[in-house]
């Protein structure tokens, strides 16, 4: 979610053994590989009836644009204020609904991205996902924030965690078949959660992702991580890119490999 200027290989090693735990590993498969702008430096991820909704950041170049999802063709793009970091995207509804990282503030749109309205953000802004029911929200700690998809209030607060170790750097989040889907930043890992208790029920290691495409120019290892979840319930699959990749991977889930 970051742009990382200094790295130990303490603190690398640290995020490694933080996402081994007690949750097994999901396996999976990849249906297709699509086209993808390698200049947008994924935030959020969302499809809603055959359209690809994206959220990219960095000040000054933060998007929201909307993508054929059979072509990946663009349909429509929409550039924040330059003080603004796009962050994580839900469609809730009728509307397009964004995160920023550090302007304290949310953005609404309608689903042609035309803005509808702003609400306040209490904390930094990093994931969103939407349940049916209330969105949720991550800030980058293992706390995830419940809130009232219409005032934006919170209303219950859910501290992730598998077995005894919480998970944090909770980044984009996805909501699917009853279960959250978080990636954990600079790592090559989505935690699969049950939202109503916090509870790591399995992993998904996508780490092979990155070795089936050709790495652009400037390419960096730690800035451009895997972010980016969007599940299709037409096709049951589940689309997954990084920041700046030039893929975006239509993967499906082995059913034998369902976390229950």
């Amino acid at each position: 979610m970051r742009i990382v200027l200094m790295r130990t290989i303490a603190w690398m090693a640290l995020l490694s053994a933080q996402v081994v735990g007690a949750a097994p590993l999901l396996s999976y498969r990849v249906i297709a590989a699509h086209p993808h702008d390698a200049t947008s430096f994924t935030e959020g991820f969302a499809i809603n009836r055959g359209r690809l909704f994206e959220s990219s950041g960095r000040n000054g170049q933060s998007m929201v644009v909307i993508r054929d999802l059979n072509t990946m063709k663009l349909l429509k793009s929409v550039k924040l204020d330059d003080r603004d970091f796009g962050e994580g995207l839900t469609v809730v509804g009728g509307q397009v609904v964004q995160l920023t990282w550090k302007s304290g503030v949310g953005y609404m749109y309608d689903m042609d991205l035309h803005r509808q309205g702003s609400f306040a953000i209490t904390s930094e802004g990093w994931g969103l996902a939407y349940d049916g029911h209330q969105l949720i929200r991550s800030d980058g700690s293992s706390t995830l924030q419940m809130l009232d998809p219409r005032s934006y209030r919170e209303k219950a607060r859910v501290t992730v965690h598998d077995g005894n170790q919480q998970i944090d750097q909770l980044n984009e989040l996805e909501f699917a078949k009853g279960k959250l889907y978080a990636n954990v930043w600079l790592t090559d890992r989505i935690a699969v959660i049950e939202p109503q208790t916090g509870i790591v029920k399995a992993w998904l290691d996508l780490s092979d992702l990155k070795r089936q495409f050709a790495k652009p120019a400037e390419w960096s290892e730690g800035d451009n991580v895997l972010n980016g979840i969007a599940y299709d319930p037409a096709s049951g699959n589940f689309f997954v890119t990084g920041k700046c990749w030039p893929v975006v991977f239509e993967i499906a889930l082995d059913k034998s490999g369902s976390a229950h």
